[in-house]
């Protein structure tokens, strides 16, 4: 059995001793740098960077090599949670169990520290330090940040919180649910595969396969963070719950019901896993994330 925890674990501390050194060198400080690193040293998960190593080592790539993309990742998720919690918008006040950055700062401060790690995600992604020297390198960092911004941008997670701002009060059928939440969730989790994917120098026929596995576990993750909602447990969460049918949001559990909505995400769970069949050992990780996005508790 392929011990998930202690896997997690150290890609976990690995991405933050990323962030704690990467932060340590950066010239400018004062209240947005302080800010930055506070929302982002919050912890969480880190499936997003977890996935893009988890899919660069399945294809034979190097976790050092594909570390910065990964890392830089986190950063975009970040600041896309720093700017969900603002009062304009899901006005939390808890966020990995720690005040959200409006709350500790205030909201100017918290609106530019996400600007700023946007910002700072292309500026690590496009650094020469990180890209290979030969048109080779440059053309896999050019795909690279434009899958990133695509997933990232107006028709990706920005327009699928966009969506699920408009549709509050309203019902949603179950397609343009889908749609939702595969632009506003999946399209980075899928993002963060096929970056990983592009680092470890895939061939196309595996790029496909990831990109499915990445779809569906995207999909997956939001109908389990729909259903954790509901049934969580605030302290291990570090978030309130209760929050969306408060909201009037649209969400698996108030369109299909919760047992409809499980069976739904573990539907979509083995879709991912059988993207991925032909894929040797190395896969197992990626396995093994996709299970845990049904089972975690928080």
């Amino acid at each position: 059995m392929f011990d998930l925890e202690t896997y997690l674990a150290s890609k976990q501390k690995i991405i933050t001793n990323w962030f704690d050194d990467y932060f340590s060198q950066i010239s400018s400080s004062g209240r947005v740098a302080e800010a930055m690193l506070y929302a982002v040293a919050a912890g969480g998960k880190r499936v997003r960077p977890v996935l893009c190593l988890a899919a660069a080592e399945a294809l034979g790539g190097s976790q050092h090599g594909a570390l910065y993309a990964a890392c830089a990742l986190e950063m975009i998720h970040t600041y896309s949670l720093i700017h969900d919690d603002l009062p304009a918008m899901d006005n939390d006040r808890l966020r990995r169990g720690k005040p959200t950055t409006h709350i500790r700062y205030d909201e100017a401060t918290a609106i530019l520290a996400g600007d700023a790690l946007l910002t700072l995600a292309f500026q690590v992604l496009s650094d020469p330090l990180y890209i290979a020297g030969d048109m080779d390198g440059v053309r896999k960092s050019l795909g690279i940040i434009n899958t990133i911004a695509a997933a990232a941008g107006h028709e990706g997670m920005v327009q699928g919180q966009m969506l699920d701002m408009l549709s509050e009060g309203t019902v949603l059928g179950i397609e343009d649910l889908r749609n939702l939440h595969q632009k506003k969730t999946g399209a980075l989790i899928e993002a963060s595969v096929v970056t990983g994917a592009l680092l470890g120098d895939a061939e196309a026929a595996e790029i496909k396969a990831l990109k499915q596995y990445g779809a569906y576990l995207g999909l997956a993750f939001q109908v389990a963070d729909d259903l954790l909602n509901i049934t969580g447990d605030p302290q291990k969460m570090g978030k309130s719950v209760g929050t969306d049918a408060e909201r009037n949001k649209n969400t698996y559990p108030s369109v299909l019901g919760l047992a409809e909505s499980r069976q739904f995400a573990v539907e979509l769970v083995e879709k991912a896993l059988q993207a991925i069949e032909a894929f040797d050992k190395k896969a197992h990780p990626l396995r093994a994330i996709a299970r845990y996005v049904i089972e975690r508790n928080r």
